[in-house]
This record gives C-alpha cells, structure tokens and sequence, in this order.
C-alpha cells in the first residue's frame, strides 16, 4: 500500500477535503481508517494531531506508521461500524485548534533560531504540548536577559511579515541551505524556511507568514535535566493567556483602588502591613504565653507530683508549645496541655529533663480511650482528639 497522500504539506489552510478509505487498521489497539489522501496532521516532531471530523464521526486521534500510513482513529458510538473500505469520506479539520499548532511550530522554529543568534543556545529537544510548549537547549544555563532578547527578535521578524516557504528541495539544493539542525531522515526531506532567518527541515504544519503566527511570548525559564528550559506560547494561546492575565490585574487593580499598572506597589505596602502586624501578633502571642504559663506555673508548684493539666480555648499546636517550653524548666515537671477548637482538641504533653514520665505513651492510650489519635517520644508527644473531649477528666482517669 502507497503512503497516504499528505495535503497539508502543500497547503495548510486545508481544512475541508475528500479521501477514499484504503484499508481499516489499528492503532495502539483502536480500530483506524486508512484513506488515500488526509488534510489531518498525525502527531509527529513535538507537534499534536489534528481534531476534526471525518465521514461524519468524530477524530479521536491521528498518527502515522513507519511505512507512512496515516491512521484516523475515529469516535464510533456503540454497535456502529466504520466506514467501508472504498467509501469517499468528507473531512474538515478543527480550525482552531490547527490554527493554534502552525502558530506555536512556526514560533518554534523562529525562537529556536533566535536562541541560537543570541545566546548561542541550539534546541535539542521541543515539545508543543495541549497547555504548555517547551524548548530544551544544549546549555545547563540559560541567562534570562539573553531569552528576552531573542523574544524581541522574534517578534520584530513577525512584525515585518515576511513570506515562510515549505518545500522538499532537490539533493543538490539540499546540500546549500544553511540548515540549523540536521534532518532526522534521508530522504523526502522537507525543508520550513522563514525568509533570511532560519532555514529547518520539518514535516509539521507552519504559517505562510510570520505575522500569522501573532506574538511569541516566553513564559519562562529554567533547568530540566541538566539543561536549560525554554517555556513559550504563541499565536491564540498565548493572546487567551495575555487577556486572562490583564482580566486578574483589572480586577486587583478594583479590589485595591488603584489602577492595573498600580497593583505591584499596592502588593508591596499590603506585605509590608502584613509583616508588622504578624510581628505585632507575635509579640502579643509571647505575652499572652508567659502570662498563661505563670498562672500556670503556681498549679505546677502546688503539685505533689508536679504534674499540670489545663484546656486553653482556642490555643494552636504552636501556642501550645509555646507555653509548655517555659514550664519544662522545671526538671520533674509533666505538662499536660490541651487547646479546644471546631476542627478537635489538640493536645501536648511533655516533660523536665528529669522527669520519667512516658508521654508517648500515656498520649497513645488517651487517644485510644478517646477516640483521636497521637504519639511521640517519651519526652514528646503530640495528638488531636474529638471535639467534644473533656481533657481534665480524661486524664484523671487515665492517672487514677
């Protein structure tokens, strides 16, 4: 059987065509239909397939075997049957979604040159993913103000719109373009060239000029690896993602009174607020701490076994700690603390440096009593319990 005929490689405004069914096949266990002719791109190179419809049913995925066969691996609903081998089927491509791909690959190719052109960075790898498109270079580190040049680059080649050309070029010409990467086959090499910029062999579908590819945008940068990653968007994509982020500052620009272009000075003063007053509440918490562990302190004194059990309303884990450290200044000393919340009661027990108490322990079987769970070290230990649980009672009758 003949490869099938790809119509994208002449035009890739293609969008609505006619195919013959050659054979039914199967890809990765999915029954496929094999035409004799397709507009719809098979995932390849770093590229995605196309979506569409084909005959009427739904385009689930697109791919190509190794003897060149492209395979339309449909949505066929259940007891339905695939078309009949001979049968000419209508195809129309997602506009969108074909539109969005030859503007992400076209901004590839122009970004990986312009990588090259000012960072001396060469693409090893790229990807063109459903949310994310990537660029991996050959070095471990990339200098961020060297991507933002080659970003400005590549928009001003877009800006001047010039004419993109894919061909497959005889040997003899093959052998005097300026290629930036090898080709990965030997023959029926296809050849993307974007004016005097970069000259690629590629097979994905690409823009016929550089300003339908729209604006390439760099998301980011950082290491994968080993190497230096390239995040990116182009076209639709990354105009979506511009408008949804302007959306996010208009709106934080009305929730701060100021405008959008005002929001970072805004932020800066809200931090700066917000670091005093968790200072202040800081200072306010150690305060309360060391007047709750001085009240008690006197419980602690008065102790035959030098033992302190209190529930604090409201206490954290942390303020639980807090206060607990300067009770276990005492050596004998044994801290039983809890702090009553809507999510449960927290609890804390710990002890002096010469205390034998087993905190861990008696922590694992209040909660087995209770209901809650806990444990720690002999000197430590941490838990929750039910809401509802009275710790003064439970721990007397835990300690007889």
């Amino acid at each position: 059987m003949t490869p099938t005929e790809r119509l994208y490689f002449s035009d890739p405004f293609l969008f609505h065509f006619t195919g013959r069914v050659l054979a039914h096949g199967t890809w990765n266990g999915a029954p496929s239909v094999v035409l004799d002719r397709t507009a719809f791109y098979p995932e390849a190179g770093g590229q995605m397939a196309d979506r569409g419809v084909l005959g009427g049913l739904a385009i689930r995925d697109v791919q190509v075997d190794d003897a060149g066969l492209v395979h339309h691996v449909l949505e066929t609903p259940e007891g339905s049957r695939l078309p009949e081998v001979g049968a000419e089927l209508s195809g129309e491509i997602d506009r969108i979604r074909r539109r969005v791909h030859m503007a992400l690959h076209t901004g590839q190719h122009m970004l990986s040159r312009a990588l090259v052109d000012v960072a001396n960075a060469q693409t090893v790898s790229s990807r063109l993913g459903e949310t994310l498109c990537t660029i991996d270079v050959d070095l471990d580190v990339l200098d961020e103000r060297r991507v933002a040049e080659a970003e400005e680059l590549v928009n001003s080649i877009i800006d001047d719109d010039i004419a993109i050309r894919a061909f497959f070029p005889t040997p003899e010409e093959l052998a005097t373009l300026p290629l930036r990467r090898k080709p990965k086959v030997t023959e029926n090499i296809r050849v993307v060239q974007v004016g005097d910029f970069d000259v690629s062999p590629c097979g994905g579908t690409h823009c016929t000029r550089s300003a339908q590819v729209g604006m390439v945008r760099v998301l980011g940068v950082e290491r994968y690896k080993g190497k230096g990653r390239v995040l990116f968007s182009a076209g639709r994509r990354a105009r979506s993602e511009l408008w949804n982020e302007a959306g996010t500052l208009r709106s934080l620009g009305r929730a701060f009174s100021c405008g959008p272009l005002d929001v970072p000075a805004s932020v800066d003063k809200l931090r700066r607020d917000l670091t005093d007053v968790r200072e202040a509440l800081g200072a306010a918490r150690a305060k309360l701490a060391e007047s709750t562990a001085a009240e008690l302190a006197a419980q602690l004194e008065r102790s035959p076994d030098r033992r302190v059990v209190a529930m604090l309303e409201g206490a954290t884990p942390e303020y639980l700690r807090s206060v607990a450290a300067r009770l276990t200044n005492h050596p004998e000393a044994v801290v039983l603390l809890a702090g009553h919340s809507p999510e449960g009661v927290s609890v804390l027990i710990t002890r002096g440096s010469g205390s034998s108490f087993g905190c861990g322990a008696f922590l694992k079987h209040a909660a087995e009593a209770a209901g809650g769970r806990g444990g720690g070290r002999p000197e430590h230990a941490e838990g929750r319990l039910p809401p509802n649980t009275d710790w003064p009672a439970l721990v007397a009758s835990l300690l007889g």
